[in-house]
């Protein structure tokens, strides 16, 4: 059952499906089609989940599951990852690419790096202890806007920031 993402519960559970690359806006037309017939037939044990999604900075899709009256099994979860992969070869586009990291630059640009690439950057000045990141492990809605970019020295990437002041 398909809910407008400002309408979906903030204790919501989450998944955030970073691409490899942006999308165009063809691209973003399809993704939403997509997953508005995805949530709004999407079934928890034959039950219908209160779900939404949302797609930001042209990059990311935010998958949204109220799970207050039922929570997503794993079979349901399995069906949003099979339509994420779907969707990523019909565009061509990996929304399972791990080993990149997502910075925020300005208020609305995205830069990503490989994870082998953030030491060099780092020296080079592409990014800082202050750089935010995004921290796609946020897992619900209402945590998106404290905790889904913090800035770099806390997060996970500041070991690579006590690397450069003591090596």
């Amino acid at each position: 059952m398909l809910i407008h993402f400002d309408k979906i519960n903030n204790s919501s559970r989450i998944w955030i499906y970073q691409a490899d690359r942006k999308f165009n806006s063809e691209e973003s037309n399809i993704i939403s089609k997509a997953l508005e017939a995805f949530t709004e037939s999407w079934l928890v044990h034959g039950s219908p989940m209160k779900a939404s999604f949302d797609i930001r900075y042209n990059q990311f899709v935010i998958l949204a599951a109220d799970e207050a009256a039922n929570a997503a099994s794993g079979c349901s979860i399995d069906d949003s990852v099979r339509t994420f992969k779907k969707l990523g070869a019909e565009l061509n586009i990996n929304f399972f690419d791990r080993t990149r990291v997502a910075f925020r630059k300005n208020e609305d640009e995205v830069f990503t790096l490989a994870s082998s690439e953030l030491k060099a950057s780092l020296t080079e000045g592409l990014w800082s202890a202050e750089t935010p990141v995004f921290n796609n492990l946020v897992n619900a809605k209402g945590d998106l806007t404290e905790g889904w970019t913090i800035p770099a020295g806390k997060s996970w990437l500041k070991r690579y920031l006590s690397q450069t002041v003591t090596g």
